[in-house]
Parts: structure tokens; C-alpha cells; sequence
């Protein structure tokens, strides 16, 4: 029976744990109105785009997949789940994801900003449930930490962007991103094998974990996506200028 129900399970993984998530590489727990303001306003940057035909068929694939599946499932998500209940998960998530930001912080040489992290981890973990309740939000210092992964240290380090690409399922990225998502992965907790040594952590349960992490973030990341496409002339272009200005301004933090 498991082996008949894990690759249902599974499918479910990549499209709500994936969908469109390098879009969202480090997606704020809030998103930002001004960055979501600047999207809606965006201009036509400059790009490598030599897949462009492709890369417009995977769009208008995503499109459709993100409109018929993961919408009506993000809307009955936030109809069942309440908000605050919502905010908890995403502040635990969150704040599960430390070691993204710590480890690309050092990496970058922002010690300072890796020392910050380290105490906002703590104070959220100890004080806030485990990260439920964002109690950093309360500490100066803590609040407004820019967040750090592994593509924008690559940008750091002077590693061209690449090509833009689109990916089935996760969404626009560059070929840098998509490098570096796959860092983020394997700095990311809840994709970290934990079961040969956390008794009755099955692979089942910890692919719930991440599946509910993804349902959980599913709203914020569809309203950025969305932000660059109201009103456009050409959502395509629209959502590749937003993303890489985006991108350039994280790496620049």
C-alpha cells in the first residue's frame, strides 16, 4: 500500500513545495507592498533570454497549471486554515530556514548580518514557541534582517546571472537561481534526512512537512507572481523584468 500511495505523495511535494518557488527564493514571511508596488510598475530590463520560445510555452504551461490547480487549492487552504493559525506556520517555516540565510551571510562575508541571524534564531526559537511568533519582530536590531540565499551569494561572488529560464512547475529563475536553488535545498532543514536518526520520522511525514510548508506559502508566492501580470501587455515580459530586478536588487542588499 505505501508503495502504491508514495508517488501520489510525492507529486503532491513538487507542486505544492515547488510552484513557482524560485520566484520566491527566500520569500519574506510578509511581502513587501513596495516591492510588490515596484513589480506592478515594472520596466523592461536587460536579459539573456536565448530560449525565449521555449521559455514562453513553459510560461503559458505554468500559467495554466498555477490558475486550474494550485489557485483553487491555495483559495480553499485559506478558507479552511484561519489566518492566524496561517502566520504561525509561516513564522515556523521561517524560521526553520535559518541556515540559509546564516550560511550565505558568512559566505558573502557579512558576519555581522550572520551574527544577527543567529540571534534572531534564537530569540524566535526559545521565546516565540519555535518560531510560531516572530518575537524578533519586537527587537530593532532583529526586525529587518535582508535575506540571504545561495543565488544572491553567487551574484556576490560575480557569477554572471546565465540565461533566463523557466522551469515547469517552479517558475522563472536564471540559470545562477536555479544553481542556486538547489543549494537552498539542502541548507533548508525539512529536506534534510532526518529519519535514520528521529525515531518515527518516516518518509511520509516528512514529505507532509514539506508539502504543507509549500500549501502554506502557495498565497504569497501567487500574489508576487501575479503583481508583474495585472494589467500587462505582455504578462511574459512583464514577470521576467519584475523577477531579474527583483534578484538584482537582493544581490545588492
Amino acid at each position: 500500500m505505501k508503495s502504491f500511495i508514495r508517488p501520489f505523495i510525492f507529486t503532491a511535494g513538487c507542486l505544492l513545495a515547488g510552484a513557482p518557488a524560485l520566484f520566491a527564493q527566500e520569500t519574506p514571511a510578509q511581502p513587501d507592498p513596495a516591492v510588490v508596488d515596484d513589480m506592478d510598475d515594472y520596466t523592461v530590463v536587460q536579459v539573456s533570454d536565448p530560449f525565449e520560445p521555449v521559455n514562453r510555452a513553459v510560461f503559458k504551461f505554468n500559467d495554466g497549471l498555477y490558475d486550474y490547480v494550485l489557485r483553487p487549492v491555495s483559495k480553499g487552504y485559506t478558507k479552511v486554515v484561519p489566518t492566524p493559525v496561517r502566520s504561525g506556520i509561516r513564522n515556523f517555516f521561517d524560521n526553520i530556514r535559518f541556515p540559509i540565510r546564516f550560511v550565505n551571510s558568512a559566505l558573502q562575508g557579512k558576519f555581522k548580518r550572520a551574527g544577527l541571524e543567529t540571534g534572531k534564531f534564537a530569540v524566535n526559537t526559545v521565546a516565540g514557541l519555535g518560531g510560531f511568533i516572530r518575537i524578533s519582530d519586537d527587537v530593532p536590531s532583529l526586525a529587518q534582517i535582508p535575506r540571504e540565499d545561495t543565488g544572491q551569494t553567487f551574484g556576490v561572488w560575480r557569477i554572471g546571472k546565465g540565461p533566463y529560464l523557466v522551469l515547469p512547475v517552479f517558475g522563472p529563475g536564471t540559470a545562477r537561481d536555479t544553481v542556486g536553488f538547489v543549494g537552498d535545498y539542502f541548507l533548508n532543514p525539512i529536506n534534510w534526512n532526518l529519519r535514520e536518526n528521529v525515531e518515527g520520522y518516516t518518509w511520509e511525514i516528512q514529505t507532509g512537512v514539506q508539502v504543507v510548508s509549500g500549501l502554506n506559502s502557495l498565497p504569497d508566492i501567487l500574489n508576487a507572481y501575479d503583481a508583474p501580470r495585472k494589467d500587462a501587455i505582455d504578462p511574459y515580459i512583464a514577470v521576467r523584468s519584475a523577477y531579474i530586478q527583483y534578484r538584482e536588487a537582493a544581490v545588492k542588499q
